[in-house]
């Protein structure tokens, strides 16, 4: 019902929601052109081969995330509704935001168009308002609530019903995640990168731990088809716990031990090298 009340076959197949399609296309196209228009203007194009790497990636992700068959079957069981979220939020976002693709989206943009949102953007106000919400406590915290209140059992089943909420949800989900990995990754010091990414690791598995553990279900609706899959919702429900303790605390994990042995090795240099490296 969450996903246009149409009726699915047997199998798996692709899900096209004009309100998911529609922005995902749309930056793609842009940074498409974007990436054409950069190609004859700069001298060392293998920054943007990587940049471009690193955003495609991100959003050929989105894309199996939410259009492909992934998403189909995130409709029927918890398991896979969950494995689309941590897709989104742990692996999609980051990519985008390792290839800080605002200037090439830019330059996919007409002329006018390109200084008029730059103009926007440029106030001291707005440039504020991102400096605030991009600090690595505040990121780390929206990030976090985001996260806790969408699984609070009776709102999460809500999603599964009501097609606004559902589409908010991942909207929610995306964005917080973007404003979290370009704190830790472009933004924070190494160490308190580090710092960030473990507390998340830490809540997100005590979240995962806690829907793996519960005694009953507690994800009613979304639950409620398991046993058209072989499963019984309980286990659909442990499942989903699981996916969220284990593989994506790794995630998190993996990327906090990236940051700490990068703030240790800057570190132990010291001096001018680590001057430069700032």
């Amino acid at each position: 019902m969450a996903h246009g009340g149409e009726e699915h076959g047997a199998l798996p197949e692709w899900t096209f929601d004009t309100w998911i399609v529609t922005p995902i296309a749309f930056t793609g196209a842009l940074y498409a052109l974007g990436s054409l228009r950069l190609w004859a203007r700069i001298k060392d194009a293998r920054l943007l081969v990587k940049s471009g790497a690193a955003y495609w990636s991100g959003w050929i992700v989105l894309v199996i995330a939410l259009m492909s068959p992934l998403h189909f079957l995130g409709e029927h069981l918890f398991t896979f509704h969950m494995i689309e979220h941590e897709l989104v939020m742990a692996v999609a976002a980051p990519l985008i935001v390792l290839a800080r693709p605002i200037g090439v989206l830019f330059w996919g943009m007409p002329r006018g168009i390109r200084h008029s949102a730059m103009i926007v953007l440029k106030p001291p106000p707005v440039e504020r308002a991102w400096d605030f919400l991009s600090r690595g406590s505040v990121a780390t915290l929206l990030h976090g609530l985001a996260i806790w209140v969408w699984h609070a059992p009776a709102l999460f089943d809500a999603t599964v019903t009501i097609v606004s909420l559902h589409r908010l949800q991942h909207l929610s989900f995306f964005l917080t995640a973007i404003v979290f990995w370009w704190a830790v990754i472009w933004k924070a010091e190494k160490g308190s990168a580090a710092w960030h990414l473990f507390v998340t690791m830490i809540h997100t598995s005590i979240l995962g731990a806690l829907i793996t553990v519960a005694p009953r279900v507690a994800y009613v609706s979304q639950t409620r088809s398991a046993p058209e899959w072989g499963l019984t919702p309980l286990e659909d429900q442990q499942l989903a716990g699981i996916v969220m303790w284990v593989p994506g605390g790794i995630i998190y994990a993996g990327a906090a031990l990236v940051m700490l042995a990068a703030w240790i090795s800057t570190s132990s240099r010291g001096g001018a090298y680590a001057s430069r490296v700032r």
